[in-house]
C-alpha cells in the first residue's frame, strides 16, 4: 500500500518537471544572434553582405544611418550620400558602371526620401537627355526642365512623370509652344510660333491638336520660308453703319406685333451708343 502511494505521488510530482522542459519562446537563428552581438552602430569599416554587396559608413541600431557608400555587386552601381533607417534619405549621388569603359558615370544627383528620388535633383538618361527639377516618389513632379537628346527643351510643370500644367517647349528647329499641358499633351489655351513661316497660332488645344484659334503673321520678313500670301488684317472702320444694317435686317424678320417694341429697343440702344 505504501509503495503504491509513493509511486502515485512520485508521478504527480514529476509532471510539472516535464512541463518545464518545453521551450517557452522561439529560438532565434544563429545569424541573428551574431548580428545582434556585432552591434553595428556608429562609424564602421566596410561591411560585406552575403550577396557580395558592400557598405562603408555610419550605422544606427544595426541599420545604415548617416553618411555612407553602398556598392551593389550584381549591377556595379554605387550610392554615396545620406541614409536613414537603412534607406537612401537626404542628399546623395547614384552612379552606374559602364561595362565597356569600366568607368562610373553619374545617373542621379539630388535629394532622396525613403529610398526613392524625392525633392530637387538632376537625372541623366541613357539617351543623353537630362532632367533637372523636382521629384516625387521616383517620378518627375512639380517644376522642372527637360533637355532632350534631339535638342528640344521643355520647361514648366510636371505630374506623374509627364508634362502637366503650364509650360513652354522650344523645339530644335526654332518653333516654340507656350501654354497648358495635360498628361504630356497640349491641352487648353496656348500659343504656337512657326519660326520658319513667321506665323503665330493663338487658340485652344485638345490632346495635342489645335481646335479653335487665330493665325497671324509675326516676323514674316525674317522667316526663311514665309507663306506665299500674307494674312490680311480685318477690322471695322465704322461700326455705326454695320449696326444700323444689322438692326434693319432684324426688323424685317420680326412679326408686325413685335416691330414696334423692337423699334423702341433699337432707338434706346442707339441713343446709348451715341452717349
Amino acid at each position: 500500500m505504501w509503495r503504491d502511494r509513493l509511486f502515485k505521488e512520485g508521478l504527480h510530482s514529476q509532471q510539472p518537471a516535464m512541463q518545464n522542459l518545453r521551450p517557452t519562446h522561439n529560438v532565434k537563428p544563429l545569424s541573428a544572434l551574431r548580428d545582434k552581438k556585432a552591434q553595428k552602430c556608429g562609424l564602421r569599416h566596410t561591411v560585406y553582405s552575403v550577396s557580395g554587396d558592400e557598405y562603408t559608413g555610419e550605422w544606427k541600431d544595426n541599420k545604415k544611418h548617416g553618411k555612407g557608400t553602398q556598392v551593389w555587386k550584381k549591377s556595379g552601381a554605387i550610392y554615396d550620400g545620406e541614409w536613414k533607417c537603412g534607406k537612401q534619405d537626404g542628399h546623395g549621388t547614384y552612379s552606374v558602371l559602364n561595362p565597356q569603359s569600366k568607368e562610373y558615370s553619374k545617373k542621379y544627383c539630388g535629394e532622396w526620401k525613403n529610398g526613392k528620388k524625392h525633392g530637387f535633383g538632376t537625372f541623366i538618361y541613357k539617351c543623353s537627355s537630362v532632367y533637372e527639377g523636382e521629384w516625387r516618389k521616383d517620378a518627375r513632379c512639380g517644376w522642372g526642365r527637360m533637355c532632350y537628346a534631339n535638342g528640344d527643351i521643355y520647361e514648366g510643370e510636371w505630374s506623374q512623370d509627364r508634362n502637366h500644367g503650364n509650360g513652354i517647349i522650344r523645339y530644335a528647329n526654332g518653333n516654340w509652344f507656350e501654354g497648358f499641358w495635360k498628361e504630356g499633351k497640349k491641352n487648353g489655351q496656348g500659343k504656337f510660333f512657326y519660326s520658319d513661316q513667321g506665323q503665330l497660332y493663338d487658340g485652344f488645344w485638345l490632346d495635342g491638336t489645335a481646335k479653335c484659334g487665330t493665325l497671324s503673321d509675326v516676323g514674316r520678313d525674317q522667316a526663311p520660308r514665309p507663306p506665299k500670301y500674307q494674312i490680311p488684317q480685318l477690322q471695322l472702320v465704322d461700326m455705326q453703319p454695320c449696326w444700323l444694317k444689322l438692326s434693319r435686317s432684324t426688323m424685317r424678320q420680326l412679326p408686325l406685333r413685335n416691330k414696334a417694341q423692337a423699334g423702341k429697343q433699337r432707338c434706346s440702344v442707339f441713343l446709348t451708343k451715341l452717349h
